[in-house]
């Protein structure tokens, strides 16, 4: 649970900066206390209905959950990177094996 995870958030409105800054800070839920370790806009941050999210948390749902607190409704959620683990380049539907270095870094977690 304390893996580090990178979603592409998209949201059914303009996310707030304040409450970029929230995620950071962190909110208070009912299974407790949660906080993003990092939040912004994606890209140039010209569409602020798209965020990137990076937590270590491994609670259930928890990101839906947070965007939800903050009053938003997650359209799309795309978990971009798991444990350094990326899909960039992978066709949705394919999969790529892993490299050596890979397969040790997981092994050290």
């Amino acid at each position: 649970s304390e893996i580090e995870k990178i979603y592409h958030v998209f949201t059914d409105k303009v996310v707030k900066y304040d409450d970029l800054k929230k995620l950071q800070e962190g909110i208070e839920l009912d299974d407790g206390m949660i906080k993003a370790d990092k939040a912004k806009y994606v890209g140039n941050g010209e569409d602020k209905k798209q965020v990137g999210v990076e937590l270590h948390s491994g609670r259930n749902r928890i990101v839906r959950r947070m965007f939800e607190h903050l009053g938003y409704r997650v359209i799309k959620l795309d978990r971009v990177v798991f444990a350094g683990l990326t899909k960039k380049d992978l066709p949705r539907g394919k999969y790529r094996l892993l490299t050596e270095r890979e397969i040790a870094t997981l092994k050290m977690l």
